[in-house]
């Protein structure tokens, strides 16, 4: 198998997901200051010319929470069970896509990667903007982690991956968590394991 991936949010998940599970797969960086995305042969992979994608035996599997989730049943995993969690799992996959790392991947963008890219200035009305729902939609995850060591049944799954995606850039990308404790409570939990600390191959610091 074969990771394309590249350091931002979404490739992220994929990676740490790899490393974590100690997946047999070679990490394969594109580079998207070079557009290389955008070439025939990487569209042949991922014909949406986003990343990260993997390439498997049969195919190749575009979108990182489904990458997360093939690479868990790969390898016999319990960050995806398939028992009566799954449904709930399923739910913050959902809920990080369409509400706190929708607006959360926005700021990033904007603060982070227009600096890191030469894009120009961050658009001050979109960041305000995204700020707000990130407060709305952070207080939820603040007020559902209140006494729980993961989301989910209080065991690690995909779904912390997902969700806690966006916060190793949260100082970088200056999202408003001032005051979620329990989301940084979470956060350093998650800080301790080794594969999210450190997602990315060796390769990366000579690329």
């Amino acid at each position: 198998m074969k990771l394309h991936y590249f350091e931002t949010i979404n490739g992220r998940k994929a990676c740490v997901a790899a490393k974590h599970l100690a997946a047999p797969v070679e990490f394969v960086r594109v580079n998207l200051g070079k557009n290389e995305h955008t070439q025939p042969a990487y569209l042949a992979l991922n014909p949406n010319a986003r990343i990260p994608v993997l390439e498997t035996e049969t195919g190749s599997i575009w979108e990182s929470n489904a990458i997360m989730a093939y690479l868990a049943q790969k390898m016999g995993s319990d960050l995806l069970p398939t028992d009566e969690r799954l449904p709930e799992i399923l739910r913050w996959l959902a809920w990080s896509s369409e509400h706190f790392n929708r607006y959360a991947s926005r700021v990033y963008f904007e603060n982070l990667v227009k600096t890191q890219f030469g894009l120009g200035a961050a658009d001050a009305a979109l960041v305000e903007e995204a700020n707000g729902y990130i407060r709305k939609y952070g207080a939820v995850l603040n007020d559902h982690l209140k006494g729980r060591r993961y989301l989910v049944s209080d065991a690690l799954t995909i779904a912390d991956f997902a969700v806690g995606a966006a916060l190793p850039y949260a100082e970088g990308a200056k999202l408003p968590l001032d005051g979620f404790t329990e989301i940084l409570r979470w956060a350093d939990r998650l800080n301790e394991l080794p594969a999210w600390r450190d997602p990315y191959p060796a390769t990366k610091a000579a690329a």
